[in-house]
């Protein structure tokens, strides 16, 4: 079965030309054009991802991606976000709520499908090492994937946790912005390293006490630590 993708956008034209692209490339595809039945459909549907405009009627994009990341049941969906290119404000509040990409208008329709299959590939590959990783407070169950603070679960998305992943796996070396994009989301110089900041932002409130393991290395990118070593 293919996956299926919910796509929420109020502007007719734009919502077929991605539901029509989405299709051609096997995905399923269900669509909502104003922000309270898009969120009713993001949770009776259980898509695999929502394409998400922010500037929807009856509800903004931001105030639907607070709702699903804030219940348990859709807090793992991932979401991107369509925005304006004067929305920088907004697109950066979409991050720190839980989205996990974004993709301004006008865009390239191979583009959003390029994101859309790179977002999915984010989740956990099976193949990984099974054999739980530990650094300071910090535990990270590679067979579970979960994280734990303190031995107290750690509610991250796909991307963060692939993020903390990364960088735990090589504590100690420095990973630059440019290659953290492209090992966790896929890219090379499609989006602005600012995603990166954004998402280790939200990671580090996440960890809490665990939090000072990743090292700012300045104008190049980030590192874990282990503090206790």
């Amino acid at each position: 079965m293919s996956s299926s993708i919910l796509v929420a956008d109020d502007e007719e034209d734009v919502l077929n030309l991605v539901a029509a692209n989405l299709k051609s490339a096997g995905f399923t595809v269900f669509q909502a054009e104003d922000g309270p039945s898009a969120l009713q459909k993001a949770r009776n549907l259980n898509p695999a991802l929502i394409v998400l405009d922010l500037m929807l009627p009856g509800m903004s994009g931001l105030e639907i991606c607070k709702s699903l990341k804030g219940d348990p049941k859709t807090s793992a969906i991932p979401i991107i976000m369509l925005t304006a290119k004067a929305e920088e404000v907004d697109r950066v509040l979409g991050l720190e709520l839980g989205a996990d990409d974004y993709i301004t208008k006008p865009f390239s329709p191979r583009e959003l499908v390029l994101r859309v299959k790179s977002v999915l590939r984010r989740n956990p590959s099976e193949s990984e090492p099974q054999g739980p990783l530990k650094i300071g407070l910090l535990t990270i169950d590679r067979e579970r994937h979960q994280v734990r603070v303190k031995n107290k679960e750690i509610d991250l998305t796909a991307t963060e946790y692939k993020l903390i992943l990364l960088l735990v796996e090589r504590r100690g070396r420095v990973q630059s912005r440019e290659a953290l994009l492209n090992e966790v989301w896929g890219y090379e110089s499609l989006i602005d390293t600012r995603t990166v900041d954004t998402h280790v932002r939200r990671l580090r409130e996440k960890l809490g006490p665990a939090a000072d393991c990743i090292e700012t290395v300045r104008g190049f990118g980030y590192r874990v630590v282990d503090e206790t070593a």
